[in-house]
């Protein structure tokens, strides 16, 4: 990201952001409510143009990224966003609509080494035995793991995650921060994952940035945050 900036109307929601990610990082972005978090993770995704700057992932552009190249990011929403009437193997298997021509996606028709793909990234994150189970019948932290393996079947540079955990209890959100953790250290993927729990960024990222009024104001080691600074509510710059 280089020098983003975002509003809407009269707030300010991002102001002159920038950073990288390097491949393999999980990033987590600290901060209570509305200080811009949510913003950020829909500019990195493409979802959402900022006002100005750039951001760029693997070297592209992405306000150029088209078709099949919109692979290279993968978004996990605090909702799950899954389909609720198809099972979980299908909904992996969404993560391949990129890959295949309109024409078969909208008729659900995949090559057999896409389904042996969903049904691997299923049985990575433990829910193979889940696989014919309709969506809306799994519990939140399944129905998180199966988004997440929806994203991980799209083979992408970038993860971007917003408050992935935000709608689960302690335990089922560190089991989701740890799957995340493992998938960006063993792919090399990254991983832009936005929190408001400073106990589990602390223990899963790799790095954290603090923002404050859509401002960076911390960007350093997971082990070298000062936990003083996340209990003020981020409001003090680091040194």
């Amino acid at each position: 990201m280089r020098a983003i900036y975002k509003r809407f109307g009269r707030h300010q929601a991002l102001d002159d952001i920038s950073f990288d990610i390097p491949e393999g990082q999980l990033v987590a972005v600290l901060g209570p409510s509305g200080v811009g978090k949510t913003t950020l993770c829909r500019c990195v995704s493409g979802l959402l143009a900022p006002d100005e700057g750039s951001v760029h992932v693997a070297g592209a552009d992405i306000r150029q990224l088209r078709g099949r190249s919109r692979r290279r990011v993968a978004v996990i929403f605090q909702q799950f966003n899954l389909v609720s009437r198809l099972n979980a193997l299908d909904n992996v298997l969404g993560g391949r609509l990129g890959q295949v021509s309109a024409w078969s996606g909208s008729l659900r028709q995949f090559a057999a080494g896409d389904r042996q793909m969903a049904i691997e990234c299923l049985d990575r994150v433990g829910l193979l035995d889940r696989a014919g189970q309709r969506a809306d019948t799994l519990s939140g932290g399944q129905q998180q793991r199966v988004a997440i393996t929806r994203a991980l079947a799209q083979q992408p540079d970038l993860v971007v995650a917003d408050e992935p955990i935000a709608s689960l209890d302690p335990q089922t959100g560190s089991e989701i921060m740890a799957l995340l953790r493992g998938i960006c250290h063993e792919n090399g993927v990254s991983v832009l994952c936005s929190l408001h729990q400073f106990q589990q960024a602390t223990s899963y990222a790799d790095r954290l940035i603090g923002l404050v009024g859509g401002r960076l104001v911390a960007d350093r080691p997971a082990h070298l945050f000062d936990s003083g600074l996340a209990a003020a509510g981020l409001r003090r710059s680091p040194a």
